[in-house]
């Protein structure tokens, strides 16, 4: 059903509960994963055009999102990792549709409507930028499970 699976990360406590759900999944469909993680953090919106190094939180990403696919290889699943940077919703849209990825993974944090106005919704924006569905699990930052 999905061949390639592109997984959504923030490296918090809310990816617990996308990797988990993802892993089953994948197991199921015997679907290839794709990580993501798009740092947005002012040196990574930057580095093309500054010709800037990675920061230290851009390290600590590369770091975080290089060991959660590490973690699932291990188990046998065929996967990549991608630190991608700038705004975080065109960067996941756009390499769902480059990696040729038939399913985006993300896990959501329950906001309410006020929460999701004031700050926005990367899922919310990435459902509506890609052609690829969009499965969406709520997290829960306490204990990771959705």
């Amino acid at each position: 059903m999905y061949r390639r699976v592109l997984v959504a990360l923030e490296n918090s406590p809310y990816d617990s509960c996308i990797v988990e759900h993802v892993r089953r999944l994948a197991r199921c469909c015997g679907s290839a994963v794709v990580l993501i993680h798009v740092a947005d953090g002012w040196a990574a919106r930057n580095l093309r055009h500054l010709d800037l190094r990675d920061s230290e939180e851009m390290t600590k990403d590369r770091d975080y999102i290089e060991r959660v696919c590490a973690d699932l290889t291990r188990e046998g699943f065929e996967t990549d990792a991608i630190l991608a940077t700038g705004d975080p919703s065109a960067e996941i849209a756009a390499a769902a549709e480059r990696e040729g990825c038939d399913l985006i993974a993300m896990a959501t944090h329950g906001h309410r409507f006020l929460a999701d106005v004031v700050r926005g919704s990367v899922a919310n924006e990435v459902r509506h930028r890609s052609r690829v569905p969009v499965l969406l699990v709520r997290g829960d930052k306490g204990d990771g499970r959705s």
